[in-house]
């Protein structure tokens, strides 16, 4: 006795195929826009530290550095304490630089799984239309 499966005509096959297809491909779309965002997401995050970085290191520059170049001056002479004053803000600026660029670089704006799913997709695809055309 036949089964529901076997009495199904071509055009019912194509059209379950057509569907299956559309629904995959939708759906990896979703994953795309998934992943990409995540990484969007990372990139403002570590946008947003440099931002942060810049106008903090300008407050800081701007109020402690007179702040410490005067209280140096007791000490050494005053062109020499604001320069020593200039010299460690800079070096705190330049941590944080690369620390902002660090988190830069690590931010990956590929949808990997996204690709590799699509190139698997591809050769199953590839796959059935093979063994479907022998």
């Amino acid at each position: 006795m036949a089964t529901r499966t076997e009495e199904r005509s071509l055009s019912e096959l194509l059209s379950d195929v057509t569907a299956e297809i559309a629904s995959l491909f939708r759906k990896e779309v979703e994953l795309a826009r998934v992943e990409t965002s995540e990484q969007v997401s990372r990139a403002a995050k570590a946008g947003g530290m440099l931002g942060a970085a810049a106008v903090i290191g300008f407050l800081d520059l701007i109020l402690f550095s007179f702040a410490a170049a005067w209280a140096l001056s007791e000490v050494v002479p005053e062109g020499v304490a604001f320069l020593i004053v200039a010299v460690v803000f800079a070096i705190v600026a330049g941590a944080l630089a690369v620390a902002g660029k660090k988190r830069i670089a690590s931010v990956n704006p590929v949808p990997n799984q996204t690709v590799q799913t699509l190139k698997a997709d591809v050769q199953v695809a590839k796959d059935s239309f093979a063994r479907g055309a022998r």
